[in-house]
């Protein structure tokens, strides 16, 4: 007699009624008012957690961004601006390395805490403009959205404006609708951080200002006290940053002008203008790829595929009230990033303005909700589990797949400097040499902006940066310190400028001691491109 048995439908029964529940449970987290906030905070701290692991490993063979480095350096002295910049992202900087330690991890951690501050912030602004089963599904789309993880290792100003550009928008809907004076106060508080971080906000406060004046209850919002005292609010705080910029000569407007003015190179400026627009399409077509394809597995999806496949994308719009979507509020939003979307190529079209790939980075933060936000669209409750799935797949694969491709790419970039050379082994070397001759602490580092900020982030002594040919200094340091504490000079001997900074060490130092020294790092055993320096030690004054 067979003894073979009969497996029980039981136990998978129960597996999916277990699985189905779990599916519940996060559709009522995430849409019941006293359960959303902690599951959208838990949500952007497992986010931050996962990607600080994943850049740990992507970039366990690079040194830290010079834009991190910089913002560190900004942060040992808490000035009211820093040459090229306003002053909040080195404060903050400064603020975060006083709890934790200059390494390459924290720094990553730093991002990802930003661009995790960010998301809920964004939720927030989706709440006032959706429903909550529609705000959740935007919160996962900026997650998956690259800037708000492997694009976004680089903690700088542009990174920050994820947090202080959300901050305004939110703090616009907010006075739009309410407006009362107490809103105002909001809306120019948040002005203000946002114009603290980087100018180029002014273009999203711009777009604001179009979507104010273009909504048809604009005559409402503009009786109210809340614009007016918005404007007041604004001025008010950033009083001590204007009395900076005139005590500064204004610098950081030599500093866009000079850098940023392509005036007579009408073709590059327009191949700048493609790569933007082309880089940027290409990064918001993962999120709204990944999104689609969470609305198209919703049950029964499989069998649509099987019988009328075009169902699978026509189900999901439908004509009819959406009770789900503010429409005076959703109007905000697709003014605000219509505007931002194009008026930058434009004006940089028209202005002759060097339009970098990376101005993208604090724009389009609204593109999310400004697609779920169309009424004729349908988000089904399963969407949500299926959006959270599909990031959490994509995030744990990453970071099991991190140390296969930072090996890939190290070994297919060797011989790149600017990605793999070993500044902080040289930042290590050059406090080693400053403690065998003088036994005090590194005080200055000089060069260009791109050789010495590493130099100030890895040396044990973080000595602060001057660039002597540069009309943008940072404030951190004057050349009458260069010359009562002494300094290390460090520079690429291939680049065009050497001769002007040796002409001033020449004149600043003449008795400078002189040599070359070359770095390489070995990260897993292999060895990555070899770098040479010209370095300048000169002695404190006796």
């Amino acid at each position: 007699m067979s003894t073979t048995s009969i497996p029980s439908a039981r136990p998978r029964a129960k597996t999916r009624v277990s699985f189905g529940r779990f599916k519940a449970w996060l559709v009522a987290c995430a849409t019941r008012p006293e359960a959303r906030l902690w599951l959208v905070i838990q949500l952007a701290i497992l986010h931050a957690v996962l990607w600080t692991f994943i850049l740990i490993n992507l970039k366990a063979a690079q040194d830290v961004h010079m834009d991190v480095a910089e913002a560190y350096a900004w942060g040992q002295k808490f000035l009211l601006g820093y040459g090229k910049h306003p002053p909040l992202s080195g404060w903050i900087a400064g603020l975060w390395f006083k709890v934790f330690p200059a390494t390459d991890w924290a720094t990553y951690a730093l991002a990802m805490a930003t661009v995790s501050v960010g998301m809920v912030i964004c939720w927030l602004i989706a709440l006032r403009v959706v429903d909550a089963r529609r705000a959740f599904l935007v919160v996962v789309m900026v997650a998956l959205y690259p800037i708000f993880n492997f694009k976004g290792f680089k903690y700088n100003a542009d990174l920050l404006q994820l947090v202080t550009l959300p901050l305004v928008v939110l703090a616009y809907l907010n006075a739009f609708e309410k407006r009362s004076w107490q809103s105002g106060i909001w809306l120019g508080l948040a002005g203000a951080l946002a114009l603290m971080t980087k100018y180029w906000v002014l273009t999203m406060i711009g777009a604001i200002g179009l979507a104010a004046l273009i909504h048809p209850d604009r005559l409402k919002f503009l009786r109210s006290p809340a614009p007016w005292v918005a404007i007041a609010t604004l001025l008010v705080a950033m009083i001590p940053h204007i009395a900076w910029l005139a005590d500064a000569h204004f610098v950081p407007l030599t500093y866009a002008g000079d850098t940023y003015n392509l005036e007579g190179h009408g073709n590059y400026v327009r191949e700048l203008v493609l790569g933007y627009v082309v880089h940027n399409v290409a990064l918001l077509a993962l999120p709204v790829a990944l999104a689609a394809l969470a609305i198209a597995l919703v049950p029964p999806w499989f069998t649509l595929l099987l019988r009328a496949p075009l169902r699978i994308v026509t189900r999901a719009w439908a004509r009819g009230a959406n009770p789900g979507v503010n429409r005076s509020q959703a109007l905000h939003v697709w003014i605000i990033q219509i505007v931002v979307a194009v008026g930058p190529p434009l004006g940089a079209l028209v202005f002759s303005i060097y339009l970098k790939t990376d101005w993208g980075i604090s724009l389009f933060f609204l593109v999310p909700l400004a697609l779920v936000a169309i009424p004729t669209l349908r988000v089904p409750s399963a969407t949500l589990f299926n959006i959270a799935a599909i990031w959490l797949v994509l995030s744990v694969t990453t970071l099991a797949a991190s140390p296969w491709i930072e090996a890939r790419e190290m070994a297919a970039n060797a011989g790149n400097t600017a990605t793999y050379g070993a500044r902080s082994e040289l930042a290590r070397e050059l406090t080693q040499a400053w403690h065998t001759r003088f036994g005090s602490r590194w005080a200055v580092v000089a060069g260009t902006m791109e050789t010495i900020q590493p130099m100030a982030f890895y040396s044990p002594d973080h000595p602060s940066p001057f660039t002597p040919n540069e009309a943008w200094s940072s404030g951190l340091t004057s050349p009458e310190d260069v010359k009562k504490y002494g300094f290390i000079g460090v520079f690429d001997p291939t680049d065009g400028r050497l001769p002007a900074f040796e002409k001033w060490v020449s004149e600043t130092a003449p008795n400078a001691e002189r040599m070359v020294m070359t770095t390489r790092r070995f990260t897993h055993g292999k060895a990555g491109p070899a770098m040479t320096w010209n370095v300048y030690i000169a002695p404190p004054e006796k």
